[in-house]
Order: structure tokens, then sequence, then C-alpha cells
């Protein structure tokens, strides 16, 4: 008890707890795409992250980072919310989601 608090006030770290990005899930098809959850460890909590892909007629792979605010404790209910978020997500704004960031965009 004593050996994990000190080292959580030393700035050790469990070696079973790690924050940031955890493993990704195995891809889920849906309509063309795949949904790949990876949310982020945030203190024992997860947030619903991944991405979307579909490869196009040429072979090109198109990428979307998916993220979202939702935290869950555990990791397969996050895997599961990721997978239907990303399911709405695709009927909603289907292949608009890889177009650039009018944004980012240089001014002319």
């Amino acid at each position: 008890m004593f050996k994990k608090l000190f080292s959580g006030l030393l700035g050790g770290a469990d070696k079973d707890v790690t924050e940031g990005n955890t493993k990704a899930a195995e891809p889920v098809e849906y309509k063309d795409y795949l949904i790949v959850s990876q949310p982020d460890n945030q203190s024992g909590q997860f947030r619903v992250s991944g991405w979307i892909r579909k490869i196009d007629s040429e072979g090109v792979t198109h990428e979307h980072r998916f993220e979202r605010s939702d935290m869950l404790p555990g990791r397969d209910a996050c895997d599961a919310m990721m997978i239907a978020k990303a399911q709405r997500f695709i009927d909603e704004v289907g292949e608009e989601m890889f177009a650039p960031d009018p944004r980012n965009a240089s001014e002319a």
C-alpha cells in the first residue's frame, strides 16, 4: 500500500495503468469504411476516440481521426460507443469527412 502511495507521489507509474493511447482494437467494417477504436486512457477512464478509414477505388487510404469528449470506465463499453458514434457520423457526413479543412487553406 505504501509503495503504491509513494510511487504515485514521486512520479512513478503503476505498470498496469498507463496514460495516453491504448492499443487499437480490431477494425469493424461499416458501409465500406473501417472503424478502429483506440481510446485514450485518462486516469482509469477511457475517452472515445479512434480512426475511420476508407480505401478509394485507386487504392488510396483516407483516414479521419475521430475523437469525442465521452469518458467511460471500461474499455469494452468505450469500444462499443466508438463504433456506434462512428457509424452515425458516417451516415450523417459520409465522404465529406475526408475533405480538406477550409480553416487550414492558405490565402491566395
